[in-house]
């Protein structure tokens, strides 16, 4: 990938939220403003998965007192949709 190197002034406040926002998601400050600008333009790198669009919307792990594999667990579907 082609890539070229701008520097960008930004306030030490905005810095310190880029800073703590990149070691939540585990990614580079780089990265984070990359998908801000595509995001902002209007030009996104990939399209968003169904599971991409529900976690951003915060509904992932949103059933209370389940079980963490509820999802996953065949165990859990036993007997699902017979009456």
């Amino acid at each position: 990938m082609s890539s070229t190197r701008i520097s960008v002034r930004i306030p030490d406040a905005l810095t310190a939220r880029l800073r703590t926002h990149s070691h939540a998601q585990g990614t580079t400050e780089s990265e984070l403003v990359r998908e801000a600008l595509e995001t902002y333009l209007g030009k996104t790198k990939k399209e968003s998965s169904a599971y991409d669009l529900a976690e951003a919307a915060g509904i992932i792990g949103a059933a209370r007192n389940s079980p963490r594999d509820l999802s996953t667990n065949p165990r859990h579907m036993k007997g699902f949709g017979k009456k």
